[in-house]
Parts: C-alpha cells; sequence; structure tokens
C-alpha cells in the first residue's frame, strides 16, 4: 500500500482531551485532517478543539462527549459514527484508564470497568467502523496498546490484560484486512500523560503501597506526549504494523522475546530500585 495521506482526510480520536490524544489531535490538524474529537472529559475536550479550531481554521472539528465504559451506549455510539461520518479515513482508538491494586485485591466489578474501556470499546468502535474504514482504500486504523502489551508486570494484572487484548485484536485484524486498511498497534513506553494521575484506586488496595507505588510509576513517565504523537502519525503514515515508543517499549519487548519465562524476575527488582530511589531523600547543593 501507498503511504496514507492525512491531508483532507477525517480522523476519529478517542481519548482526546489530553495526553497523546491531545498531541495526535494537534499533528493531524497541522497536516489537514479533518477531525472527530471524543472523550469524557467535555470541558478539556472542548478547550482542545477551540485551540485547533483557532490554529487550522480550515480544519472541521467535531467533538463527541461520550464515556466508553458504558457498554451499551458505546454500542449506540459506534452506530451514530458509522452514520454520521460516513467520511472517515482514520480512527484512532487511544482511550484508556489504569487501576492500581493487585489481582487479589481487584473486584471483578473494578476489572469489568476497566476492560469495558481498555479493550470492549475499542472492539465496539472498531467492529463499527472497519466497514466505513473499507470503503476508503488506503484508510489506516490505530489501536493504542502499550509497554504492558509486551510484558506483564506485578500489580498491573487487570491493565495487562486489557492491552494484551488490544494487541492480539489489532494483530488479527490487521492479517485479515492486509492491503486494504492499513493497520497499526502502538506500545508506547512511559509517555508523559494524565494516566497515573487520574488512575482509579481500588477499594481493596493498601492505600501505602498504593501511595509509595504511584510516584514510583510517574517517575518514569518522560516521554512528551507530542514526541509519541509524531512517532505514531509517522508510523501510520509509513503503514507501520507497530510502533514501539521509547527505550522504555522496546527494551521490554526484546526483554520478553529473549527471556519471555525469566524477565518478571527483572521487572520486579527494577520496580524495587525504582522505590528505593524515588523515596531517598533530595539533597540539594
Amino acid at each position: 500500500m501507498i503511504d496514507y495521506r492525512f491531508a483532507d482526510g477525517t480522523a476519529l480520536v478517542t481519548g482526546a482531551a489530553s495526553g497523546i490524544g491531545e498531541a495526535l489531535t494537534h499533528g493531524l490538524a497541522a497536516r489537514g485532517s479533518h477531525l472527530v474529537l471524543l472523550d469524557r472529559a467535555a470541558d478539556r475536550l472542548s478547550a482542545v478543539a477551540d485551540d485547533v479550531r483557532r490554529q487550522h481554521p480550515a480544519v472541521r472539528v467535531e467533538t463527541v462527549v461520550a464515556d466508553l465504559s458504558d457498554h451499551e451506549a458505546t454500542i449506540e455510539l459506534g452506530a451514530r459514527l458509522a452514520h454520521d461520518h460516513p467520511e472517515l479515513t482514520l480512527v484512532v482508538n487511544n482511550a484508556g484508564v489504569a487501576l492500581a491494586g493487585s489481582f487479589t485485591e481487584l473486584s471483578l466489578d473494578e476489572f469489568d470497568w476497566l476492560m469495558e474501556i481498555n479493550f470492549r470499546a475499542v472492539l465496539t468502535l472498531t467492529h463499527a467502523l472497519v466497514p466505513v474504514l473499507l470503503r476508503h482504500p488506503g484508510s489506516a486504523l490505530v489501536n493504542v496498546s502499550s509497554v504492558f502489551g509486551l510484558i506483564a508486570p506485578p500489580t498491573q494484572t487487570a491493565y495487562v490484560t486489557s492491552k494484551f487484548a488490544v494487541r492480539g485484536l489489532t494483530e488479527s485484524l490487521r492479517a485479515e484486512l492486509l492491503g486494504r486498511v492499513g493497520v497499526t498497534c502502538v506500545h508506547p513506553g512511559g509517555i508523559d500523560t494524565r494516566i497515573a494521575v487520574d488512575a482509579r484506586v481500588s477499594e481493596g488496595a493498601d492505600a501505602g503501597e498504593v501511595d509509595r507505588g504511584l510516584p514510583v510509576i510517574a517517575s518514569l513517565l518522560r516521554i512528551p506526549a507530542s514526541v509519541a504523537a509524531e512517532r505514531i502519525l509517522e508510523g501510520v503514515r509509513r503503514r507501520r504494523p507497530r510502533v514501539l515508543i521509547g527505550a522504555s517499549a522496546r527494551l521490554p519487548d526484546l526483554a520478553a522475546r529473549v527471556a519471555p519465562g525469566s524477565y518478571g524476575r527483572v521487572l520486579t527488582l527494577l520496580l524495587a530500585a525504582g522505590r528505593r530511589r524515588v523515596s531517598r531523600p533530595r539533597v540539594d547543593r
């Protein structure tokens, strides 16, 4: 397939109100794509859309406020988007949430909440919109997985499950749609977004352990979202099957390939080292 053409195409971006989604929105507008932006945070989404309209007055921008944790509403949303936007040439399933707590601390309802947003919404919207993409030769589908769709660290069971599921769905679709729709699976490493700040904490989680763990995770989120967005858009343009962003994604990918049964011990040691580093008193010099 030839390179994807952004100019005069129309892109749907979920999770567009902040982080990677917001950065993708600006990158797509700069490339001449019209936009359908979806998020649950109405005020932030409106602000992003207004910024794009000011900077790129020729770009059409529509906003959709939706809660992807509501399965029936997401089914209706997918049907409505397919009906209202038959011109879509790019779909980016980027929205996602995090949940703090080990497997035994999570309730099944909490597990289902995360799976609904991180996987079932991706599945539902993809199922509704792939027929639209197929009507436009050269269109593209992007599903954002995670470095945790490559490796499975402890205390991230729900998130890992959802992101491995996104990876599996995307890789199978890539084979089915080969030559008709470009399909890219994205595995971001430590991207500086709101995901740690906005993470839900399980009711059964040890509050002290969570308080100690969140700063460690936050300290690993160093790659600017704008850098991640540019890598993704370049991957879309060139029809890359996978986009791994940062050494924090590439090195775990290598570890999972070289030592698929034992990389977990290394991850445990690295997390312990991170906790010691974050908790070490800072000395001003």
